[in-house]
């Protein structure tokens, strides 16, 4: 089975990589500066349980020659516009398509481009980031991938078999809208409340006021979703409240890449967020606020 995997950072790195030491059939779609960085040094993993090395076979647009059976979009929600131009060439009549975006705009957008048998739903949790040389460094033992068809019928088995076994927890799941919302709820709460307070959630947490601010947050998610029709479920609203209630120095990628001064997925995760609150006549001033951070702080790097 050919496996495309649209970008090679933190997520589509660790788990293309992981597929690829695995003996899997993986090729990565990726611009020519990371091509050629992957080709001199190749991809390294580097987690708690130590570091694999492969030589990934990568493409650049235009170089694509012919449909996969998988692609998995693993870009961020701003760079999703010119990945669908460049991978449009991998999409065959049979080909799926797995997004492993943030937010839930990317849905309509691929059910758009490539129908709804085609596109699927997927959710990944990782902790991880790549470090000055481009190599993946996951940050904990958490490494977690579920997919799924959007009406909730049944996964092929040959999918599920194409990421099982391979270093990871791999899941086919009935559910997989309901699990993108979850953490859409999750990422819009961690998001806000580190790049609001410019902190990890321990120090946060150890602030005063700081755990009533954690639960503020997670209380306006929850009730997003659940005027949206996707209540969270009991084991995400434990996940949701522990993440928040941590003494941990927990933080969210938004965070890591707001202090680093890159670019943040303010609009998909936070925007969309806080526009579906108004659609529902919801209030989520704690919410709102961190995204007008956000916007402030997109306006003055540019973008």
């Amino acid at each position: 089975m050919r496996i495309l995997f649209v970008g090679a950072g933190a997520t589509g790195g660790y788990f293309g990589g992981r597929l690829a030491a695995a003996g899997r059939d993986v090729t990565f779609l990726v611009r020519p500066a990371r091509a050629a960085s992957l080709a001199s040094r190749g991809l390294r993993l580097t987690g708690p349980d130590g570091t694999t090395s492969v030589r990934p076979r990568t493409v650049t647009a235009g170089q694509i020659d012919g449909p996969y059976d998988v692609v998995v979009i693993a870009v961020k929600s701003y760079g999703l516009e010119q990945a669908m131009i460049d991978l449009a060439p991998a999409v065959g009549p049979s080909t799926v398509v797995i997004p492993l975006l943030n937010g839930m705009r990317h849905v309509d957008e691929l059910v758009g481009a490539f129908g709804p048998s085609r596109a699927w739903g997927g959710v990944c949790m990782i902790h991880a980031s790549l470090d000055e040389h481009g190599d993946v460094v996951q940050m904990t033992g958490l490494h977690r991938i579920s997919f799924g068809r959007l009406d909730g019928s049944d996964v092929p088995a040959p999918i599920v078999e194409a990421f099982d076994g391979a270093g990871f927890d791999a899941f086919a799941s009935p559910t997989i809208v309901q699990d993108m919302w979850e953490k859409w709820v999750f990422l819009a709460s961690l998001g806000a409340a580190t790049t609001l307070m410019r902190a990890t959630v321990g120090d946060i947490n150890r602030a005063p006021g700081g755990n009533a601010f954690g639960a503020r947050i997670a209380a306006e998610a929850m009730a997003i979703a659940t005027a949206a029709g996707h209540t969270p479920r009991p084991a995400a609203v434990s996940v949701l409240q522990n993440g928040l209630s941590t003494d941990q120095p927990m933080t969210s990628s938004m965070y890591r890449d707001m202090m680093a001064g890159l670019p943040v997925e303010a609009e998909a995760i936070l925007g969309d967020f806080v526009a579906e609150a108004d659609k529902h006549g919801v209030p989520v001033p704690a919410l709102a606020a961190a995204y007008t951070n956000l916007a402030i702080y997109s306006a003055k790097r540019g973008g």
